[in-house]
C-alpha cells in the first residue's frame, strides 16, 4: 500500500503538536452525560412547576375577585334599600321595618336598629354549588354636634361570604356605609 509522503508528514506533525488528541477529546465532548441530562431535566421541571403554580394561583385570585365584587354589589343593594325607606322624625315616619330583616332588633338606649338577611351571591353557578352571603345591617340614629333637633342616620352593611381557599372555607367581609339626612319628601 502506497501512502503519500505529504499525508504521513501531516500525521506526524499533528501527533507531535498534540492536535490528534485534541480532536479525539472534542469528539467525546459533543454528547451530554447522564448527570448533565438529569440536572437539566430537574431545572426544567422546577421552572415549569413554578409557571403552573402561578397559573393556578392567578385563577384562584380571579375567582376570589369575582366573589368579592358580587358581595360588594349585594352590600350596595341592601344599602340602597335602606336609603329608599322613608324616614322623617318630625312626622314620626320610619319604614326601616320594610327591609324584612331576620332577628331585627332596636336598642332604645343607643337608638340602633340591627338585623341580618341572607342572599345568593351573583356569581355563575350550576345546580347546587351556589354561595350564600349574609348581610348584617346596622342603622343608628345620630345627632349632629350634640344638637338634638338635627338628626342623621348612620347606615352600615357588612356582607360576609365564604370562599374555599387551600384548607377550607375562609370568611371574608365587604362593608359599605353612608350617612342619611331625614326624608323631607311630601307624601
Amino acid at each position: 500500500m502506497k501512502v503519500k509522503q505529504s499525508t504521513v508528514r501531516l500525521a506526524l506533525r499533528r501527533l507531535a503538536t498534540g492536535q490528534v488528541l485534541a480532536l479525539a477529546v472534542r469528539r467525546r465532548a459533543r454528547a451530554f452525560t447522564l448527570v448533565e441530562v438529569l440536572i437539566a431535566s430537574a431545572i426544567v421541571g422546577i421552572v415549569f412547576g413554578g409557571i403552573i403554580n402561578c397559573y393556578i394561583q392567578s385563577g384562584v385570585r380571579i375567582q376570589w375577585t369575582g366573589y368579592s365584587l358580587a358581595a360588594q354589589s349585594l352590600a350596595s343593594q341592601r344599602l340602597e334599600q335602606v336609603r329608599a325607606a322613608n324616614w322623617d322624625p318630625t312626622l314620626g315616619i320610619n319604614n326601616l321595618t320594610n327591609l324584612n330583616l331576620t332577628s331585627a332588633s332596636y336598642d332604645g338606649s343607643t337608638k340602633t336598629y340591627t338585623g341580618y338577611s341572607t342572599a345568593i351571591l351573583d356569581v355563575p353557578f350550576s345546580s347546587t354549588n351556589y354561595t350564600m352571603a349574609t348581610n348584617f345591617i346596622t342603622v343608628q340614629l345620630l345627632y349632629v354636634s350634640g344638637i338634638s333637633n338635627i338628626q342623621m342616620q348612620f347606615v352600615r352593611v357588612d356582607t360576609v361570604w365564604p370562599f374555599y381557599f387551600r384548607r377550607g372555607n375562609l370568611l371574608f367581609t365587604n362593608t359599605v356605609s353612608t350617612m342619611l339626612a331625614p326624608d323631607d319628601r311630601q307624601l
